[in-house]
C-alpha cells in the first residue's frame, strides 16, 4: 500500500490509501479543532457541534441523514478529542460519493435548529451524567485537570451541564465559521477508491468552506500534583503519571516501547507484579497520551481502598527498575507487540484511514511504514533507560477516586 496526498486550492488536504482487494471504503473529515481550542466559557462546544452536525442541514433533516447512509448499508459516526474532531463513514465502494456528499453537507450547511439543539443538549447532559457515574471513566478527566490545571487542554471534552445548556445556535455557527476552514480539514480515505477520483469528489462537495481562519492554541504547560476525590465506591481508582512526550518528540518510539514493557499486556511488569503475584488489582496498565506539543505518561489501576497507599510506590518502583537493567527478551517482545499492532491495523480500512488523517495532521504527510518499523526496531536498552530517567525527573501527577 502507498498513500497519496493532494491539497485543494482552498487548503483542504486529501489523503488516501487504495486497497483494491476490499469491497468497502472508510472515509471522513478530520478537523484540527478540539477541546484545546475552546475558551473556558464555551468548554464542550466542539463536542456539542459534533452532535449537532447530524441534526439537519439545508438539504437534509436529521432523519434523512441517517436514512440515506443506512439505506446503502453504511455507517456514519463522529468523535471529539482534545486536538481534533472527526466525522467519518464506512460504505461499499460504489457508495463513496454519497458518503462524501453527506459529510460535506453536514460540515458546510448545518442549520443548527433551536429545537434540535435543545433536545441534543439534554442528550449530552445525560452523557455527562453517565460519565460521572462511571468512575473508571471520569477519573481520567480528574487526572487531566490535575496535570494541566486552568488550561483548555486540561478541561473535559464533554464540558459541563451548565455550559452545554448555555450555548445557542448562533454560538455554534460562529464557532464553526471561525474554525472549520479548508486548511484545518483533512479528508482521508482508505479502501477500494481511486485517489484522483476521491480528490475530484471532495473538491466538488466542499465548495462552501469559510476562508482561512487564524485560531490560536495555547501551549500545553504540564504542572502535575495530587488530586483525591472521595466517593462511596467499592473500588478505588488510581492514576499515577508524569510528563510524557509529544508525537514529534525524538523519544516517542522509546516511550512506546517503555510503556509496553511496563504495563502493555499480560506479560508486562505491572500485570505480573501487581495482579498475578500480589493480587492488588483487577485492571492495571500503562499508556502514553501524546499531543502536538506535549504529553502524559500514566498508569491506571483499579484496587481496594486499603491498597491505594502501597500501590503508588510499587508502580514507581517498577519504573525505577526499568532505568537499571532490562532483559533483551522483554525489549524484543515489546518491539514485536508494537510492530504487530501497526501491521495488523493496516488490514482494516477504518484503522488505516484514521492513521492517514492523524499522521497528516501531525507530520504534514503520511509516514513511511518501513521507516516507522525501523525506528521501533532500533529502540535499545540505552534509549529505554533514558526515557525512564526522563519520566522520574519530573513532578508526578496522582489522582485517586474512591472510598475515603
Amino acid at each position: 500500500m502507498s498513500a497519496r496526498l493532494s491539497e485543494l486550492p482552498g487548503g483542504l488536504r486529501v489523503v488516501s490509501d487504495t486497497m483494491d482487494r476490499v469491497e468497502t471504503v472508510s472515509l471522513g473529515a478530520w478537523v484540527e479543532v478540539g477541546t484545546r481550542d475552546e475558551d473556558a466559557s464555551i468548554n464542550g462546544i466542539s463536542h456539542l457541534l459534533e452532535h449537532m452536525a447530524f441534526k439537519g442541514t439545508e438539504r437534509r433533516d436529521a432523519k434523512q441523514i441517517v436514512e440515506e447512509i443506512e439505506n446503502v448499508g453504511g455507517h456514519l459516526n463522529a468523535y471529539t478529542s482534545r486536538e481534533h474532531t472527526a466525522y467519518f463513514a464506512k460504505v461499499l465502494k460504489e457508495d463513496a460519493p454519497l458518503a462524501i456528499d453527506i459529510i460535506a453537507d453536514i460540515l458546510q450547511h448545518s442549520v443548527m435548529d433551536e429545537t434540535e439543539l435543545a433536545r441534543e443538549q439534554d442528550v449530552i447532559v445525560q452523557e455527562i451524567n453517565q460519565s460521572f457515574d462511571t468512575p473508571d471513566d471520569v477519573v481520567f478527566d480528574y487526572f487531566q485537570d490535575t496535570a494541566y490545571p486552568d488550561q483548555a487542554i486540561g478541561r473535559p471534552v464533554l464540558g459541563t451541564a451548565d455550559l452545554v445548556r448555555s450555548m445557542t445556535p448562533e454560538t455554534l455557527k460562529g464557532y464553526m465559521a471561525s474554525h472549520y476552514s479548508g486548511p484545518r480539514i483533512i479528508f482521508a480515505a482508505s479502501g477500494n477508491i481511486d485517489h484522483d477520483r476521491l480528490v475530484s469528489l471532495v473538491e466538488d462537495a466542499f465548495d462552501a468552506l469559510p476562508g482561512q481562519t487564524n485560531g490560536t492554541r495555547e501551549a500545553a504547560q504540564y504542572v502535575g500534583g495530587d488530586s483525591n476525590q472521595t466517593r462511596d465506591l467499592e473500588q478505588a481508582h488510581l492514576l499515577l503519571g508524569m510528563e510524557g512526550v509529544s508525537f514529534t518528540d525524538g523519544d516517542f518510539h522509546a516511550m512506546s516501547v517503555f510503556s509496553t514493557i511496563l504495563g502493555g499486556g499480560m506479560a508486562s511488569r505491572l500485570f505480573q507484579e501487581v495482579r498475578e503475584k500480589r493480587g492488588l488489582a483487577y485492571a492495571i496498565y500503562s499508556y502514553q497520551q501524546c499531543y502536538s506539543d506535549g504529553g502524559l505518561f500514566a498508569v491506571y489501576a483499579g484496587t481496594g481502598k486499603d491498597d491505594v497507599a502501597g500501590l503508588a510506590p510499587l508502580i514507581r518502583g517498577e519504573i525505577e527498575k526499568l532505568t537499571q537493567a532490562i532483559p533483551q527478551n522483554e525489549i524484543a517482545r515489546a518491539r514485536t507487540q508494537i510492530k504487530a499492532g501497526i501491521l495488523m491495523s493496516l488490514e482494516s480500512p477504518s484503522s488505516r484511514c484514521e492513521q492517514l488523517a492523524r499522521q497528516t495532521m501531525i507530520f504534514g504527510q503520511p509516514l513511511d511504514l518501513d521507516e516507522v518499523i525501523a525506528k521501533v526496531e532500533a529502540i535499545d536498552e540505552t534509549a529505554l533507560k533514558r526515557v525512564g530517567a526522563r519520566l522520574l525527573a519530573g513532578k508526578p501527577t496522582m489522582t485517586t477516586l474512591g472510598p475515603g
